[in-house]
């Protein structure tokens, strides 16, 4: 092998590995830029735990998830009003008042559907939200019930 081949492949092992650090910062950050907020002004952030009681005093859950999600499992209740498809305030009007107690939640904290779907209902005037941050997972890690519906 020539000395200029030898400093090609050397130039080349330089720039692959140069580009591998680079993916795996971006693969990086873009995972933590794609977390739920923690927060939503104008809602209240819950817990699982809060999650259960509010469920066991009778207030409304909306599940934002798509129809698959929804069918394979979710709250017992809940009312489906998927955030890409259903979920607009004449939808959200016939489910609750503007003025009800209401959960909104999804699949976690990497489902940015019930951060969106509480900031579009708190500007059309909702103004008793429950944001579910941690939704179903946690709901199901935590051993409570969820609802199936069979095809």
């Amino acid at each position: 092998m020539k000395l200029s081949d030898t400093i090609r492949v050397n130039t080349m092992k330089k720039i692959l590995f140069s580009l591998l650090i680079l993916l795996f910062c971006f693969v990086n950050t873009s995972k933590a830029e794609s977390l739920a907020p923690e927060n939503i002004e104008g809602a209240r952030t819950i817990s699982t735990a809060t999650a259960k009681l509010l469920f066991d005093k009778g207030y409304r859950f909306i599940d934002v998830r798509g129809l698959d999600d929804f069918k394979i499992g979710h709250i017992p209740g809940a009312y489906h009003l998927p955030i890409k498809s259903g979920f607009d305030e004449q939808n959200l009007s016939t489910v609750v008042k503007k003025n009800q107690p209401v959960v909104i939640y999804c699949n976690g904290i990497l489902c940015m559907g019930s951060s969106i779907a509480t900031r579009k209902a708190i500007d059309w005037g909702w103004s008793n939200i429950f944001y579910y941050r941690e939704g179903i997972r946690d709901w199901k890690q935590q051993g409570y019930s969820t609802h199936a519906i069979n095809p």
